[in-house]
């Protein structure tokens, strides 16, 4: 009997060892089509726009690339970028969108290498009052109030959806409850300095770490 036992365990552990490998496998092969953007460790590009992906939180990147898909992110037409991840995004299935954010989720981050300028102290005190409660007082997000985490993200790209946000380019579709969240955050900072300096904050967390 206990040989019995031993042997079914055995054959289920490889069946979900299988599995998973399986699915990882699929996953990958999803991913090559978002390489020549996003890079092979999935780290961003800055000079395409490209966010950094590994290690972002999985419901966040689950979310995003269903927005993608249906229109509710990308479909602006002074988002050029986001159309081009709205066209990438329509051809996944929801299984697709599951495996790929589980998959990115799960690769180790990749920190930016430089540091923005700006005044630390006063992007730390920005940050801490209109930031941090959502995304992390180290800019590492929290899954439970759906705020992606900021620290894995270059500065150029932080600043073009901070200002996304404030044009009503993201966030204004009516189902983007988050985005609609964040549209009402992005008139909380006085000026573009203020902006730099919370940006230069979020980039000196990174180079923490």
């Amino acid at each position: 009997m206990k040989d019995t036992l031993a042997l079914m365990a055995t054959a289920l552990f490889m069946l979900l060892t299988l599995s998973i490998a399986n699915a990882d496998d699929t996953a990958r092969g999803k991913y090559q089509s978002c390489i020549a953007c996003h890079g092979d460790a999935a780290q961003g590009n800055t000079q395409l726009g490209a966010p950094a992906l590994a290690g972002q939180g999985a419901v966040y990147l689950q979310r995003q690339l269903q927005h993608f898909k249906t229109g509710v992110r990308g479909g602006d037409p002074r988002d050029s970028q986001g159309a081009q991840m709205k066209a990438m995004a329509a051809p996944l299935t929801d299984g697709d969108i599951l495996l790929l954010s589980e998959y990115l989720a799960a690769m180790p981050q990749v920190l930016p290498v430089s540091s923005a300028a700006g005044d630390l102290k006063n992007g730390n005190n920005y940050f801490q009052a209109t930031c941090g409660a959502c995304h992390g007082g180290q800019a590492e997000g929290n899954p439970g109030l759906n705020s992606p985490a900021l620290v894995i993200l270059d500065a150029a790209y932080l600043k073009a959806q901070y200002k996304n946000f404030q044009l009503g380019i993201r966030g204004a579709h009516p189902d983007d409850t988050y985005g609609r969240q964040m549209k009402m955050m992005a008139t909380s900072l006085p000026s573009d300095k203020d902006l730099d300096d919370v940006i230069a904050f979020i980039q000196s967390r990174a180079v923490a770490k």
